[in-house]
């Protein structure tokens, strides 16, 4: 627990331009149990997320780091956040994560994020920063600069001041969940989903596989071969100029692309979004160049269509029946309903799918799973009591 007085005004933040003072910084807080971490970055005009300004907040003290400064060395914040006797607490970190990743190569550990713990407390989905910071520390979160340029220079007070806020109040947030959730006995359900953002793998980004995030709703090969590799090219490609991925070629000319196969820089101009100068330049050309090599591909080669689920449809009151039980048990357990099942979790096990969900592993399966099983054999009913679902057991 923070040792601070509870009234006490927070010192003003220090912000960090060289790497001597930087080095200092990171020396005092790896003293500490926890420091609290946040970033602040630009990636509407980037494929890589550029770094600008990082926020670090141990018991007594707050500092902003001036990621841009001239000179800087970030080697001894890399040091920091690889050092295990240190708990880096995050609030919605898997864009924060992802950035030290790309930077010192390695995830921070050990980790954890407030949200995903806030979820387990009974807070609701995704709750935000904000919330828990009224919630948990009494506290206002002002957000004028939430969509400030964090990439000009000099930064104002104005912004250093928000920036400083985004972990100010993170310290008490944390100390105060982890104390709720050790009474509760659900630390080591935090721990299992903080495993899933601990996980490089997590963040890695497999250009072969770009092509699922766009969902063909088609079952030809020869298409889908295509839209997989022009899918690679354009996360290849933007990842070479480092320019967001929809800036090089939008999804849906992706599509038409996949869907037309051209041939020569005629054709290929003649899809939407694909101006003459592209279609004839260097670009197009190793566009081109992907369309026909996946033409090229034997049958073996090609992707397979999209697995349907095998068997008869689940039943939609089914579906629904498990949809009210899992917002009972959210109720009654004060976890939030997205956490314990996803929406895939209900329609597999309302087909008759019990093998990898999610719902019947763990400590879902113990405050959902086992109640979800009982209902779908006829062993536990619903019914209404006082304005509140009721479960009843069914002999």
């Amino acid at each position: 627990m923070s040792r601070r007085p509870p009234h006490a005004p927070e010192p003003a933040p220090a912000l960090v331009s060289t790497t001597d003072d930087l080095a200092a910084l990171c020396a005092r807080l790896r003293a500490e149990p926890f420091v609290a971490v946040d970033t602040e970055f630009m990636r509407e005009r980037t494929y890589w997320p550029e770094l600008c300004v990082v926020q670090l907040a141990g018991e007594r003290e707050v500092a902003v780091i001036d990621a841009l400064a001239p000179g800087l060395d970030l080697a001894p914040l890399g040091a920091l956040l690889a050092d295990r006797a240190v708990t880096k607490v995050f609030h919605a970190a898997r864009q924060d994560v992802e950035i030290f990743l790309l930077r010192f190569g390695a995830v921070p550990t050990p980790l954890f994020d407030t949200q995903v713990a806030a979820m387990v407390a009974g807070f609701g989905d995704q709750v935000s920063y904000d919330a828990l910071a009224r919630a948990l520390a009494g506290a206002h979160i002002d957000k004028a600069h939430r969509f400030s340029d964090w990439s000009a220079r000099p930064l104002s007070p104005a912004q250093i001041a928000y920036a400083a806020a985004d972990v100010t109040h993170l310290r008490r947030i944390y100390t105060a969940l982890t104390a709720r959730l050790e009474r509760e006995g659900r630390l080591e359900w935090v721990a299992e989903e903080m495993a899933v953002l601990a996980d490089p793998a997590t963040y890695r980004t497999d250009p072969e596989t770009a092509w699922e995030r766009l969902k063909p709703r088609t079952t030809n090969r020869r298409f889908l071969g295509v839209l997989r590799a022009v899918a690679a090219w354009r996360e290849r490609e933007a990842q070479r100029l480092n320019i967001p991925r929809q800036r090089l070629v939008k999804d849906e000319t992706l599509l038409e692309i996949a869907a037309t196969m051209p041939e020569t820089p005629a054709e290929l101009a003649r899809a939407r979004g694909i101006t003459e100068g592209f279609a004839r330049g260097k670009t197009g050309a190793s566009l081109l160049a992907a369309v026909r090599a996946a033409k090229a591909l034997p049958e073996s080669e090609l992707p397979e269509a999209p697995r349907e689920r095998r068997g008869p449809a689940p039943s939609p009151a089914l579906v629904a029946l498990l949809k009210v039980l899992l917002a009972a048990k959210s109720e009654e357990s004060h976890v939030a309903p997205r956490l314990l099942a996803s929406s895939e979790d209900l329609d597999r096990l309302a087909a008759g799918e019990e093998e990898d969900i999610p719902a019947l592993h763990g400590w879902r399966r113990a405050v959902f799973g086992e109640a979800a099983l009982a209902l779908k054999a006829g062993r536990l009913a619903l019914g209404v009591e006082e304005r509140r679902v009721k479960l009843i057991p069914v002999d």
